[in-house]
């Protein structure tokens, strides 16, 4: 049997690798998670989108829902010619939430391409109870 020769990969800059690849080691949609004070902090990155149309955040069973929906479109007319090209796509994430948090004072905004959700984390105070063994 003939040996295949295998090929030599070359260094390729990275945002032609990806468009090629795929960044498939990223999430759907990138955040950023910390704590601030009291209040867990999530932020993510959508620039470009109309917050009102294209994003919903919800929470429920403890877990914080972001779906935002991106669809671009861009037409270049000109003497030599007419291009057209769009963009779109899904984007999901969903965040564990802590224990105790209320759904009904998560609040979310959105500014400058960065859509931030502030979750109040109620201090939980660990309770133990001992549980006596009965013996038979």
């Amino acid at each position: 049997m003939a040996a295949i020769a295998k090929r030599e990969r070359f260094e390729m800059p990275e945002p032609v690798r990806r468009f090629f690849e795929g960044d498939w080691d990223a999430p759907s949609l990138r955040v950023e998670e910390f704590r601030d004070g009291d209040n867990l902090v999530v932020k993510a990155e959508m620039p470009g989108i109309d917050p009102d149309k294209d994003v919903d955040v919800s929470v429920s069973d403890g877990v914080l829902h972001i779906q935002a929906e991106r669809q671009e479109k861009t037409e270049h007319k000109g003497k030599d010619g007419y291009r057209s090209e769009f963009r779109y796509g899904s984007f999901t994430r969903d965040i564990v939430l802590p224990r105790g948090v209320k759904e009904e004072d998560v609040t979310a905004s959105y500014r400058d391409g960065v859509l931030e959700v502030r979750v109040p984390v109620p201090e939980v105070t660990e309770s133990t109870k001992k549980v006596q063994i009965a013996r038979s």
